[in-house]
């Protein structure tokens, strides 16, 4: 099987939203969970589009200097961007690097901090 596939299903099957841009600002891809938490906004539409058309302009320019802070240094991979109360969440900004540590992108990443409530396995045995 070939690894793409096995990324693009893991990054579907997560909870969380995964928006993910190059370095144009370009949405080239979103999974199932950001295109429904984005869906009064285009949801998949939004796919080809700039993600700074969906930000205020104080967003706009932190989101720039995060990327030319990922530009500066193969070193610089992850930013803190806030704390969700409402969510109860952390939301990071993350480079996306090839092998070789050329950056090709960002994703913004979401951490909840809710507890599980299921139980183990619950719904296999």
């Amino acid at each position: 099987m070939e690894l793409s596939v096995i990324f693009k299903s893991v990054i579907d099957s997560d909870n969380a939203p995964v928006v993910i841009c190059d370095l144009k600002h370009i949405i080239i891809y979103m999974n199932p969970a950001a295109a429904k938490r984005y869906e009064k906004r285009g949801g998949y539409d939004l796919v080809g589009r700039s993600l700074l058309n969906c930000h205020s302009e104080e967003s706009v320019d932190k989101i720039k200097k995060v990327l030319d802070w990922f530009i500066a240094s193969t070193d610089n991979n992850k930013v803190y961007e806030f704390y969700s109360e409402k969510e109860n969440k952390d939301v990071y900004m993350v480079a996306l690097r090839d092998d070789n540590g050329k950056l090709l992108g960002y994703y913004e990443k979401h951490e909840f901090r809710d507890r599980e409530t299921s139980a183990p396995y619950e719904k296999i045995f």
